[in-house]
This record gives structure tokens, C-alpha cells and sequence, in this order.
């Protein structure tokens, strides 16, 4: 029997799985657009690398196939660590190894605290990256999401609705990046000209944020 994903029922490895399957193929999807977004301001290769970790983070959870969320996030963000070039590798991995490990062994945990774990991820990614909202850096679509995830949850709306809320924020907040000046990361160095641009860290944390919409909407 599928578990449904909302407030009272649990959010289980199956559930992480299918985020894992989404998430992979957004990336793969969007592997030339995160690209696009990264030539003018970054290495041009943030497409490239998040396909590249993501591939091999589908392939070691077949492999190990972990029986708990938090050990599937884990071990994505451990693959994603050793796999994903730049600054990217460490800053997602930090984010779900963070979460995972706040989510314990658990079997199955409520929505809310699939919430507070990747409240805790993000905590670790800002701490990493010394980033703020407003500096053009993924956090500017992590925190929106984050914050209309809770507000959802809070109000009673059921885990597909709270994570659609989540999706619609980030992908937002990823939008929001593009007038502003890069105060992180390789894009900072260029000052003014990194104007106009869309973040392509807060583009590719819109897709994940995204893809547990789609795994909670799957069983909805």
C-alpha cells in the first residue's frame, strides 16, 4: 500500500524515492536551461553537474535502497557532495544530508517534519555559503518555499497542497533573482553586470522544491 503524503499520514522512503525520480528528471530536463542561466554569470556548467550528480544519486539509492527517508536524502546528499563540481556539490549536500540526518531512522514521519528537516537543511546551506536572502543565491528560492510550505501545513492544506505552495514560491523566488546584484559566489565578482540575470542556484532549487510537489501530488 502507497502512503499518502499529507499532515497525518507519514512521508516514507517510497515518498523519498519518487522525489528522487522527479528531481532527477527535471534536472535532466532543464540540464541546457540551468547551463543557459550560468554562462553569463557563473562556469556554464551548473546543468551539466547537478545532471551529472543526480544520475549518480538515482543509481546509488537503487544500489544501497534505503529504507527510511532520511536515509535516502542522506545518502543523495553524500553522492551529490562527491559527485557535483563548483560550489553546488557541497551546498546541496549539505542541504539534504542536513535534513536527512534531522529526520533520523524513522520509517515514516509527518509532512511537518519533512518541513522542519529541510528548514534545518537550509539552516546549513546559509551557514555554508554565508548568504542572506537578497544576495542571489539559491536561499532566495529555499526560504519562500520554506516559509509557504510551513504556512500551508499550518493551515490544514493537505502535503500536495503545501508543497504545490512551496513549488509556486520558489519558482518565484527564483524569478525575483534576476534584478538583483550577486552578493555570493562567483557571480559577485562581476559587480553590476550580474544584473539581469536569473540565478541558476535558485533555479535548480525551484526544480527540486518542484519535484516534492510532484511525489506528494503522485498519491494524492
Amino acid at each position: 500500500m502507497n502512503a499518502t503524503p499529507d499532515p497525518e499520514a507519514p512521508v516514507d522512503a517510497a515518498f523519498a524515492r519518487r522525489w528522487l525520480a522527479a528531481a532527477t528528471a527535471a534536472v535532466e530536463r532543464e540540464a541546457a536551461r540551468l547551463t543557459e542561466l550560468d554562462s553569463p554569470i557563473g562556469d556554464a556548467d551548473h546543468g551539466a553537474n547537478m545532471r551529472r550528480g543526480f544520475l549518480a544519486a538515482r543509481t546509488a539509492v537503487e544500489q544501497e535502497a534505503p529504507q527510511t527517508p532520511g536515509g535516502v536524502l542522506v545518502l543523495v546528499g553524500r553522492t551529490l557532495i562527491s559527485t557535483v563540481g563548483g560550489a553546488s556539490g557541497p551546498l546541496y549536500g549539505t542541504l539534504l544530508r542536513r535534513a536527512g540526518k534531522e529526520l533520523g531512522e524513522e520509517p515514516a514521519v509527518p509532512a511537518a517534519r519533512l518541513r522542519d528537516a529541510l528548514g534545518a537543511g537550509i539552516d546549513g546551506v546559509a551557514q555554508l555559503g554565508g548568504a542572506v536572502p537578497g544576495d542571489k543565491t539559491m536561499l532566495d528560492a529555499l526560504l519562500p518555499a520554506l516559509d509557504a510550505l510551513g504556512g500551508a501545513l499550518e493551515a490544514g492544506d493537505g502535503a500536495a497542497g503545501a508543497f504545490a505552495a512551496a513549488a509556486r514560491a520558489a519558482g518565484a523566488g527564483a524569478e525575483a533573482t534576476t534584478p538583483m546584484r550577486a552578493r555570493k559566489g562567483r557571480a559577485s565578482y562581476l559587480g553590476e553586470r550580474s544584473v539581469g540575470h536569473q540565478d541558476p542556484g535558485a533555479t535548480s532549487s525551484a526544480l527540486l522544491v518542484e519535484a516534492f510537489a510532484e511525489a506528494a501530488r503522485e498519491d494524492a
